[in-house]
């Protein structure tokens, strides 16, 4: 008896997951800003919103690219840690559990002020919902593969420092 191969984005590491989050991205990015007939947001507020939305860029791209850099050889686009990974629970991975994530969010966040979008603003909220439902699959593969990450995760909160 032979096993049927499965589409690569249907795969056992949570390839599928890899494609919605490029699809969400992607979302945030190129979607719609804003829906016909919703106010403008306010001239006074749309400069500082901009300004905020820039600083959230920086300060997201700075912790996604730290916490990949951080990661080196473990790093990989999927959720399902490699076969010969190590638990990284230092430099940003003290702080927050999935810095990429928190990196990526804080960069949605604030192209949605950037842009002045309405609409992104919520892409924004759904990309964080989906990666605490990604986190949450991660996080399984993760205690299988390293009992001791309950502690960690005792210890360290998910996705914003000392709040959640």
């Amino acid at each position: 008896m032979h096993s049927v191969k499965q589409p690569w984005w249907r795969g056992r590491r949570g390839e599928w997951l890899v494609v919605l989050q490029a699809f969400l991205i992607a979302l945030v990015l190129f979607g719609p800003r804003t829906i016909p007939g919703l106010p403008p947001w306010p001239e006074t507020a749309a400069t500082v919103m901009s300004a905020v939305g820039a600083l959230l860029i920086a300060a997201g791209l700075a912790m996604s690219v730290a916490a990949a850099l951080h990661l080196g050889s473990n790093l990989t686009p999927l959720p399902h840690p490699r076969d010969h990974a190590t638990l990284v629970v230092t430099g940003p991975y003290r702080w927050v559990r999935h810095p990429i994530y928190s990196g990526l969010i804080l960069m949605a966040v604030g192209w949605a002020l950037f842009i002045h979008g309405w609409l992104t603003l919520i892409y924004a909220a759904g990309l964080w919902l989906f990666f605490d439902i990604k986190s949450r699959r991660e996080e399984r593969w993760l205690i299988e593969r390293f009992p001791h990450y309950t502690e960690y995760q005792q210890r360290v909160r998910k996705l914003i420092p000392f709040i959640y």
